[in-house]
């Protein structure tokens, strides 16, 4: 009987002895779509799905590719020019610099190229190694500035605003991927970013502190990594480890990179923080190490980010083939905080607050401020009450009560000068220098358009420990300083008459938007690892507390 089914039939096929037969059931395949058909391919021959980062560089370049040519047609249109207008491609290239996507329009904005070069590289399908005329300038030491909102950036072009990165790193939160967050020492409350959940999502986070290396001399590291985990263990953020590098010389690259390749386990790397914290001097340092035993890594050095003193160098999310196992390196647009000193000073005036060297305290009253500024028998009753206190032209601290003994010691850009002069004179003597003697601002028209010293903050600070300071003052995008109840000089010449608490009061002034945070005292310099204390910890809290590494 035959079958009633169209998938299967039996029939007898002869074989080698003719007296013996057998039946062999064949199977036809289901029937499939034109398309399944098509698709068929032997197992590693197809081609590999696109990863999330890819998807989300692909969506980007699209995104801005439509935003430059909506804009191109609007001139177009005001013009009347008749020229067909531009049309979007997929494949629109970014300037392997600052990310921004390359374009010939317009030669104010970031990601200029020359229009003979654009159609050379593009001939010979070289995009992805152009340079845009405002990244060339800016290697050359050029302060261009491109991002604005929030009191923005003077000077340059005002081509995105932070909302607008804050959006191109929005997609994160819903992807796998392995986050690397970078901290800035010298601006830790200031460059924390806080509320990086919000970017991250639940994606594992690796906390990289940088600039490490300008920390005062003589400073235990073991007693600053510890000082950092407390930190973020009070703002109940969860990371897998703490590492304290340098980008310049180093210092600490070498673990970042073990934990890398130890949590990366085939996610994309993203690099978050704040802007102007290292992030493309931390990736640079990245590559170098890496290249010494990877040759994709190697190989990346050739074509990598810029790195600028203006916050938001980096445009876009920057693609960097640095792993030999898969998985792309991303360079991401800094997160631009309105509270930063950065966000208010001139473009011309940001190299002065970015330090270039070892911070040195510098320790007020001193020996000059007494002779030169009250008798020397006043000054041993008094101290540095009725005292002001100018850092450059961006701080200015009352003293309104504090112990004879009290000192202030800065920490900060060493190219910011700082003045004590009475408080009776503070407001004459600040309409007078600002641009002179206290700078940033500089120069004529920055001051006529500075805004002043319009916030202020009464500080009051209690203390119970005279052997340690009391607390940090943090001055967001700027540095901090430190108030000691008794002074060190103080402590050792006269031990006996030292009260052992006791209240201070400041009054701290700084431009409307700029956050002062107060703190406890970072241990730096030798007298930090006398005077820090490690706290006693339960078996719990040992568990869960993230390892710091340098």
């Amino acid at each position: 009987m035959a079958l009633k089914t169209l998938s299967t039939f039996l029939t007898p096929l002869p074989l080698q002895n003719p007296k013996s037969r057998t039946l062999i059931l064949f199977q036809f395949p289901k029937s499939r779509s034109l398309k399944a058909r098509l698709s068929a391919e032997p197992d590693g021959t197809g081609a590999a799905a696109p990863s999330p980062g890819e998807r989300f560089l692909e969506h980007h370049h699209v995104a801005e590719a439509a935003k430059l040519i909506i804009k191109e047609n609007k001139k177009n249109r005001n013009k009347k020019n008749k020229e067909k207008p531009l049309k979007a491609s997929r494949n629109v290239a970014s300037c392997y610099g600052c990310g921004a996507p390359l374009q010939t329009s317009d030669e104010e904005a970031p990601g200029y190229v020359n229009l003979e070069t654009y159609e050379l590289k593009n001939k010979h399908r070289q995009l992805r190694t152009v340079l845009c005329g405002r990244c060339r300038l800016l290697s050359h030491g050029k302060m261009i500035t491109a991002v604005g909102g929030h009191g923005g950036y003077n000077g340059g072009k005002l081509f995105v605003t932070a909302e607008e990165l804050r959006e191109k790193l929005s997609h994160l939160r819903h992807e796998k991927a392995l986050v690397v967050k970078l901290v800035d020492i010298v601006d830790f409350n200031g460059s924390f970013l806080s509320r990086v959940r919000d970017l991250a999502g639940a994606n594992p986070i690796i906390l990289v502190v940088t600039k490490i290396d300008l920390l005062p001399r003589d400073t235990d590291l073991n007693c600053v990594g510890d000082w950092i985990v407390e930190a973020i263990t009070r703002k109940k953020l969860n990371v897998l480890s703490v590492h304290l590098t340098s980008s310049k010389s180093l210092v600490g690259i070498t673990g970042v990179i073990s934990e890398v390749q130890k949590e990366k386990k085939g996610r994309d790397i993203y690099i978050l923080g704040s802007a102007n914290v290292g992030k493309s001097a931390f990736i640079n340092a990245l590559l170098k190490t890496m290249a010494i035993n990877d040759p994709v890594a190697a190989s990346a050095q050739k074509y990598k980010p810029i790195q600028s003193a203006v916050p938001g160098t980096t445009l876009g999310p920057i693609p960097i083939n640095a792993f030999l196992g898969g998985g792309k390196l991303y360079d991401t647009p800094g997160v631009h905080l309105h509270h930063r000193q950065t966000a208010v000073v001139h473009s011309e005036d940001l190299p002065s607050l970015a330090p270039q060297s070892r911070l040195r305290g510098q320790s007020f009253p001193s020996f000059r401020v007494r002779s030169d500024s009250v008798e020397e028998g006043s000054s041993k009753v008094n101290g540095l009450n009725a005292f002001s206190i100018f850092w450059g032209g961006l701080v200015r601290i009352d003293v309104l009560k504090v112990l004879p003994e009290t000192s202030l010691t800065f920490y900060g850009p060493n190219r910011l000068p700082i003045h004590v002069v009475p408080t009776e004179d503070a407001d004459e003597f600040y309409q007078k220098e600002l641009g002179v003697l206290l700078t940033p601002p500089s120069g004529k028209e920055n001051v006529e358009n500075w805004r002043g010293l319009d916030s202020q903050r009464k500080l009051q600070i209690k203390f119970e420990d005279v052997a340690r300071p009391a607390c940090d003052v943090a001055i967001s995008g700027l540095g901090w300083f430190s108030v000691d109840p008794i002074s060190r000089s103080f402590k050792i010449s006269e031990p006996k008459q030292i009260e052992t608490a006791g209240e201070l009061l400041l009054s701290v002034h700084v431009p409307k938007p700029v956050e002062i945070f107060v703190r406890s005292p970072l241990p730096v310099g030798k007298a930090g690892a006398e005077w820090y204390h490690y706290r006693d910890l339960t078996e719990k809290e040992e568990a869960i507390r993230p390892k710091w590494y340098f």
